[in-house]
């Protein structure tokens, strides 16, 4: 019942809205980013903290998110992905890992509590967005922490998580992996189909990016909450590659009433750029194999830099990034696309014209070059997310 009274709301939502879909903003990107809260689905600060530290809270010479970027931006609730490496499932430390990364993210708020808040609900997003403070939801990408102890996932929302993406590069106790050609469950594993209800009870985020196909469909048969993809985007423009969504998913996702975050990574958005990674991929481990070369060795090093250098690397451009939006609007609608962008989790791929944090507003007037209405704007910059959170919210506190 409660599955099919989100449905019949999500669907009212889009027609109440769509009335105004023609209207043009007289706001530049620049004014829009200022006026409506700005929520990234996955930025990996702190991943790339703890192998190189700078002070975001300042700005800082590397990476592509601190504090001053980000308020250029318009960037107000940027989702701190708790990265858990696949490795960690199998050799263990992965929930004392993914403790140090929330330690590191609250200890960002602590050194600027007038820059940076940690927010756990949707109410903490919008006070904060009007205290002009920039929020830190956290979420936790891949489910190894778990460790098979339902205590553990209380554990993670009594310490700020609120979405877990089931599995990464590698399948894990939970879900199969699109990354790993292994697929041990077929799917969800047994535990992770039992997760799936205990995070709806729980208030806690499903995220679908990552997982087989397989278990994306499970999922979709289990949840009584909508789900999101926090990083994904279109397979219609990387066909064969499993870790974006395509049509029959996104058709489903939209049933579900949940929302799809557009990854900016150029492998995830241009065929190109994927034809020139999987290329370069496999000349990278030939080369390693010819010169008994060990990962990040200079000789490694250097063979990277010579092969972007005489093969410069096509990047993705803005373009390519709102091709992705607008295929998701037309097969799914307008209720169920936001921003997923993978900051400083996909190297030095992204998309010309979205290179840092501070690169919001070229999205928005992009948007608006292409006829999106304010209020759809508003919807993809945070409204969709904020909407499917607040029915989890909703969900919990019944149950």
């Amino acid at each position: 019942m409660f599955k099919h009274t989100i449905i019949a709301l999500a669907i009212a939502s889009i027609t109440a809205c769509s009335q105004d879909a023609n209207v043009e903003s007289p706001l530049t990107g620049k004014e829009l980013a200022k006026k409506y809260i700005i929520l990234d689905g996955h930025i990996d600060v702190p991943y790339r903290l703890e192998n190189n530290w700078s002070d975001v809270t300042k700005a800082t010479e590397g990476g592509d998110f601190d504090y001053p970027r980000a308020v250029a931006g318009g960037l107000n609730a940027p989702f701190m992905s708790i990265y858990i490496p696949a490795a960690l499932e199998l050799s263990g430390g992965s929930k004392e890992l993914a403790d140090k990364l929330i330690d590191s993210v609250e200890d960002i708020v602590n050194r600027a509590p007038d820059k940076f808040a940690i927010a756990t609900s949707v109410a903490d997003v919008k006070a904060q967005f009007e205290q002009g403070l920039i929020s830190l939801p956290m979420g936790m990408e891949n489910g190894s922490p778990i460790e098979g102890k339902m205590e553990n996932l209380k554990h993670f929302y009594d310490r700020g998580v609120r979405y877990i993406t089931l599995s990464h590069s590698k399948s894990n106790h939970i879900s199969d992996s699109s990354y790993d050609p292994l697929r041990p469950s077929k799917g969800l594993t047994d535990f992770g189909k039992d997760l799936v209800v205990e995070m709806n009870n729980m208030g806690m985020l499903i995220d679908v990016s990552h997982i087989s196909d397989d278990a994306f469909y499970q999922v979709m048969d289990i949840t009584n909450v909508p789900v999101i993809a926090s990083h994904s985007s279109a397979r219609k423009f990387t066909p064969g590659f499993e870790r974006n969504m395509d049509d029959e998913m996104l058709k489903r996702l939209k049933e579900n009433g949940g929302v799809i975050q557009i990854n900016y990574g150029s492998t995830f958005i241009s065929q190109e750029s994927r034809a020139y990674y999987d290329q370069y991929s496999a000349d990278e481990k030939q080369f390693a194999i010819d010169n008994a070369a060990v990962p990040d060795s200079e000789i490694m090093k250097e063979f990277k830099k010579s092969y972007r250098d005489t093969r410069p690397f096509p990047f993705a451009t803005l373009e390519d990034v709102l091709d992705h939006i607008d295929h998701v609007v037309e097969v799914a609608g307008i209720e169920h696309v936001g921003i997923g962008s993978d900051y400083d989790g996909v190297g030095d791929s992204l998309p010309t014209g979205l290179k840092d944090v501070a690169s919001y507003p070229n999205l928005i007037d992009g948007l608006l070059a292409r006829g999106y209405s304010e209020q759809d704007i508003e919807k993809i910059l945070s409204g969709n997310v904020l909407r499917v959170w607040q029915i989890a919210e909703d969900y919990a506190s019944s149950h």
